[in-house]
């Protein structure tokens, strides 16, 4: 049975990410865990390169024997609404295997500004439409779009000032460049800490475990709103049910290990493990929301 054997041989892991990256971090772990489980080699490839779409291609391409996953994040769903020549369907070119993570952003903001929480800067805003700016690391990314879902539901106008990244968007927040920015709780935190940075609100459904005495943004006003950055694996369609289901059974196992799970909160992140069949509802949700917003809010890439 398929059950029995899988994995006889190594695994390739298509990370579509830059090495060092959040996301690269998450499959490198989780690579590792299941192949100290399975006495059988997950290798990590990093192929990133068209917001994800690169790596992610070459496995929607490859032999459907359960031997090439990728692991996604968001663009897996808001790709497809912001590249009309993706070449690859992100739900019918895959099987899903689990969901693996998620970490929430936090909102930062200039500590010379007269801000204390995401009230704030909604008053703020309010009252000087237009005049305030918020950085992300670039048009369609998870922050760009987390921003735009905030001004349709509170009918804000703030600015959008897309960088090639996060790292200069915390230095612009800090210098008081920019009024506010989004970006992932683990690379702000230190800022956070010295002063530097103002941390308004998180934007997942709970409070993160680095920035407890944070509130998120559903607590602070805007009642069920949730983004966070997740990461999920996938293999090419085809892939033998059975196979399907084991590796989702192996990867749960290794999200319930201590050493895995200590290992995932040092770098912000939380395990969400799921079944196949929860993933692909859950990416097809995922799609249909950002699809909205990217629609209502006329976002573009270029």
């Amino acid at each position: 049975m398929a059950q029995e054997v899988w994995p006889a041989r190594p695994v390739r892991v298509v990370v579509p990410f830059l090495a060092g990256g959040g996301g690269d971090a998450v499959g490198r772990a989780i690579s590792q865990a299941l192949s100290e489980r399975t006495g059988r080699a997950f290798v990590v490839d990093n192929r990133p390169g068209g917001a994800s779409a690169l790596g992610t291609e070459l496995v929607a391409r490859a032999a459907p024997d359960g031997y090439t996953m990728v692991i996604v994040g968001p663009n897996h769903s808001t790709n497809p609404h912001l590249m009309p020549r993706l070449p690859f369907d992100p739900l019918r070119d895959f099987s899903p295997i689990a969901l693996l993570t998620s970490a929430p952003y936090v909102l930062v903001a200039d500590p010379s500004l007269p801000l204390r929480g995401f009230q704030d800067f909604i008053a703020l805003a309010r009252a000087r439409p237009g005049a305030l700016s918020y950085g992300s690391a670039g048009n369609g990314t998870a922050g760009h779009l987390a921003m735009e879902m905030i001004k349709l539901a509170t009918g804000i106008d703030v600015v959008h000032v897309p960088y090639r990244g996060s790292p200069p968007v915390l230095v612009d927040v800090m210098a008081g460049r920019l009024a506010v920015g989004f970006d992932n709780v683990l690379s702000s935190s230190p800022g956070i800490r010295a002063g530097q940075m103002r941390a308004l609100a998180v934007s997942g459904a709970e409070r993160s475990a680095l920035l407890p005495d944070v509130g998120t943004i559903a607590e602070q006003g805007l009642p069920g709103f949730a983004v966070t950055v997740w990461q999920a694996a996938l293999f090419p369609a085809g892939v033998d049910p059975a196979i399907t289901a084991r590796a989702s059974a192996e990867m749960a196992a290794v999200l319930a290990t201590p050493e895995l799970r200590a290992r995932l909160a040092a770098i912000g992140v939380a395990p969400t493990p799921s079944t196949p069949a929860a993933l692909a509802d859950f990416i097809a949700a995922d799609m249909a929301r950002w699809g909205e917003v990217v629609r209502r809010a006329g976002v573009r890439l270029d």
